[in-house]
Formats: C-alpha cells, sequence, structure tokens
C-alpha cells in the first residue's frame, strides 16, 4: 500500500517537473522571439539612418 502511494507521488513530481520544463521551453521561446524583433527593429532603425545621413 505505501508503494503504492510512493509510486503516485513519484508520478506526479515527474508530470509536474514536464510541465515546469516545457513552460520554460515557451518562455524562453518568447524571449527569443522578443529579442528577434528588437534586433530587427534596431537594424531597421540604423538603415534609416543611414539613408538619412547620405
Amino acid at each position: 500500500m505505501n508503494t503504492m502511494h510512493e509510486d503516485l507521488a513519484r508520478a506526479q513530481m515527474a508530470a509536474r517537473l514536464g510541465e515546469a520544463q516545457q513552460m520554460r521551453r515557451g518562455h524562453q521561446l518568447a524571449r527569443a522571439r522578443r529579442l528577434s524583433r528588437k534586433a530587427e527593429q534596431a537594424a531597421q532603425l540604423a538603415r534609416l539612418a543611414l539613408a538619412r545621413a547620405l
């Protein structure tokens, strides 16, 4: 009986760990997209500034 509870607790803990890792991956992906957008905007501004300077 006790091992059944331990197995259940272990399975639940593994599931929570998996969920946490997926959330972390999602956050990292969202952050990477944000940074990529910012880099694209900065590059666009630099091109515009260069065009204005010429």
